[in-house]
């Protein structure tokens, strides 16, 4: 160990579903500057235990399939510094996301997410299907009308919110914030013509009025989409829509434009660029590079 060299100790909560047998297993790594928690599962796989099991895959936060439970807490590996959840005590505990059946190690079986992600009908829906199937032009929306949905279309899917969620845990029917967030965000889109199936689903004692609002789903969002506003706003539309007060309004399809588009014939030159030069025997002459072979 190099003199000054920090080392961090990883407690990694293990599963062997051949021995069905749950254990802590300890591993000492090295702390680098910038090193994240994905970084040392990394060292530890590569090069003190190639047992280790575990998911990912961007590395840079955008597919959401590392989140782990780091010190009690869902989080994505890749995007959690090593040295902010060491501290003093130089001590870091690891386990797979809670709320999910384990399927080895720190990889569980996220299939609950995805069949109520599925239920929530996340996708444009129009009473004529053709108008989506075959898209003759773009769906109207203001830039305001953007804004209202953008935030909550930043989700990841990364299962972070479900994990942190206590009546996800106790409850297995609960759609969870996840799926309920696509709800909201669907419901709202002006381009989308079928609110009605949506609340049908998310307006049920499992759906966004199952919701305790403990918003510790939020907290876990290393997006910021903020699941818990948007099932606050759900149930505010499911009520006003049960008495009768919230209509939705959707967006039309842009209308042709009203001058035809002019085709314009592009043109190259085809005479020298450069007066005197002579493209054939300027083509036989090598190129020269200003760098050195042996870095090629």
């Amino acid at each position: 160990m190099a003199s000054g060299e920090r080392w961090v100790v990883l407690r990694v909560r293990r599963y062997s579903p051949e021995e069905r047998r749950a254990w802590v297993q300890e591993y000492r790594v090295p702390l680098r500057r910038g090193m994240t928690v994905l970084d040392a599962l990394l060292y530890v796989k590569q090069r003190l235990d190639p047992s280790l099991v575990f998911r990912y895959s961007c590395r840079m936060g955008a597919c959401g399939s590392c989140g782990v439970l780091v010190n009690g807490e869902p989080r994505l590996a890749c995007q959690t510094q090593l040295a902010s959840v060491a501290g003093d005590s130089g001590v870091v505990e690891v386990g797979p996301l809670p709320g999910y059946p384990v399927v080895r190690d720190l990889v569980v079986d996220m299939t609950r997410l995805f069949e109520n992600h599925r239920r929530a009908k996340p996708y444009i829906i129009r009473r004529q299907p053709r108008e989506v199937e075959e898209a003759p032009r773009e769906f109207l929306m203001t830039p305001r009308q953007l804004l209202e949905i953008y935030q909550f279309s930043l989700c990841i899917m990364c299962g972070l919110c479900n994990a942190a969620c206590p009546v996800y845990h106790s409850n297995p029917r609960y759609l969870g914030p996840q799926a309920l967030a696509q709800a909201y965000r669907f419901t709202v889109d002006v381009r989308d013509e079928a609110p009605e199936e949506r609340l049908a689903l998310a307006a049920s004692p499992d759906g966004c009025f199952g919701c305790h609002f403990a918003a510790s789903c939020s907290a876990a969002c290393p997006k910021a989409v903020d699941p818990a506003s948007a099932i606050q706003r759900l149930r505010s539309i499911a009520l006003r829509a049960s008495l009768g007060l919230w209509r939705k309004k959707t967006s039309p399809v842009a209308p042709p434009l009203e001058k035809p588009l002019r085709r314009v014939e592009a043109s190259y030159p085809t005479e020298n660029l450069v007066e005197g030069a002579d493209p054939e025997e300027e083509a036989k002459k090598p190129v020269l590079l200003d760098i050195d072979p042996e870095e090629l």
